[in-house]
């Protein structure tokens, strides 16, 4: 007898092949005009990184990947979960020790956090974060293989790009899949940016603001991704918003208010870090206007995204700081999807089986088992994939982590990427 949730991992599976068995159907030929077609869209779309300038566009592959709509509500439940308990962790950080020394911040980064940090955040915090996972949809055990990696509580990437990409697929590849399987029927996931929108209009009427808004990146970079002024732009000409997009160096204190560009500043969305802003700080920048926006609660995400580090999932897989802070549902919750994680160090610790032991010998012990990670950096960079390197690569990579005077670095159980 199949449980509930084999049966949608059955049924997932079924999905996913008859949309490759469309695909496969295609001539090669027509397949080759369907990446180009993307290959243009993508272009025409916004959809590239910048590289010292030039245009490089994303590369979107024409094999959708399908979601059955019990298996996304499932996933909405358990992100929610873990979102509220990530929005929580400024008071943890403040009240537990335990927490404080897991997420510990350099002196100058804490005293923002706690300048900051007030009670209109306990009240209304926005974080619009995006947490990154694994999961096998076609899996009977898909519900298994939903493994949370890191969380990004700010500044995160895609909310142009996924919603774009998607709606490219339905107006190019699907009608073409369909023309090959009629009984083929999908449909366009939620667009992030409705989330987004949603998080602004709400934190606005929250905390009593207006909603002229300002979107806030390193502006004149000429590198990465070039989404907040299509963001800016969507949101100015389907929700009627007055959005402006500003480099940090151009927002001006005024009054007690914030300006950018003779426009009051009420809302901001920012793809900048506290440690950015004190790098610009040193180089002469006045940084006040955005501590004066964080202050006031005026910014999503919130100061809370600050505690955005890997070393959040040991907080969560630690059973003695989740059966003090959390209920017996989310740390449920946890123990299911959240992967164990410790920062590196020569300590005892819970270790995987619920056991308590030497976190350096287990981690030398088990590095087919084990990922390395730097604990604050991102895009990838740093990783150490234990079962990918040998023994004597993986001792060197904890030698010189244990040694890192600028970083600390977290170990975390593997996961299986479904390919």
């Amino acid at each position: 007898m199949l449980t509930v949730a084999e049966e949608q991992g059955l049924s997932g599976l079924a999905l996913a092949s008859q949309v490759q068995h469309a695909l496969y159907r295609l001539p090669e030929g027509e397949i080759a005009g369907l990446i180009e077609r993307l290959r243009q869209g993508a272009l025409e779309r916004h959809v590239f990184y910048l590289h010292d300038g030039e245009l490089d566009p994303i590369r979107i592959l024409p094999c959708p990947i399908t979601i059955l709509p019990s298996q996304l509500s499932y996933i909405h439940a358990v992100t929610l979960i873990l979102q509220e308990a990530l929005k929580r962790f400024p008071t943890l950080y403040f009240s537990d020790p335990r927490v404080r020394e897991i997420l510990r911040l350099p002196d100058a980064e804490e005293r923002w956090l706690r300048e900051c940090w007030g009670p209109s955040h306990v009240a209304h915090n926005p974080i619009f974060g995006r947490l990154d996972a694994l999961i096998d949809f076609t899996s009977p055990m898909w519900r298994d293989s939903f493994r949370f990696v890191e969380p990004n509580l700010t500044g995160i990437g895609g909310l142009h790009m996924v919603p774009t990409s998607e709606r490219l697929l339905a107006e190019i590849v699907v009608p073409a899949l369909r023309s090959v399987d009629p009984d083929l029927h999908l449909e366009v996931g939620h667009d992030m940016r409705e989330l987004l929108v949603r998080e602004i209009l709400d934190h606005a009427a929250a905390i009593g603001s207006g909603s002229q808004v300002c979107f806030i990146e390193p502006k004149y970079s000429g590198e990465g991704p070039d989404e907040q002024e299509q963001l800016a732009a969507y949101l100015r000409d389907r929700h009627g918003l007055t959005v402006s997009h500003a480099d940090p160096s151009e927002l001006t204190l005024h009054r007690g208010a914030v300006w950018y560009d003779g426009t009051r500043v009420d809302l901001a969305y920012r793809d900048y870090g506290v440690v950015d802003l004190l790098d610009l700080q040193e180089e002469g920048v006045d940084v006040e206007p955005m501590r004066t926006l964080l202050r006031e609660n005026r910014v999503i995400s919130s100061i809370a995204a600050e505690l955005d580090q890997k070393s959040c999932w040991e907080v969560l897989t630690d059973p003695d700081i989740t059966e003090r802070h959390f209920t017996a549902q989310e740390r449920l919750v946890f123990q299911r999807h959240v992967l164990w994680t410790r920062v590196l160090s020569d300590r005892a610790t819970s270790l995987p089986g619920g056991h308590t032991g030497p976190l350096l010998e287990y981690a030398r012990t088990n590095h087919d088992n084990l990922v390395l990670k730097p604990n604050r950096a991102y895009g990838g960079d740093g990783i150490i994939i234990g079962p990918a390197v040998s023994t004597a690569e993986w001792e060197s990579a904890l030698d010189a982590a244990l040694a890192d005077p600028d970083d600390r670095w977290v170990v975390q159980q593997v996961a299986t990427i479904p390919v």
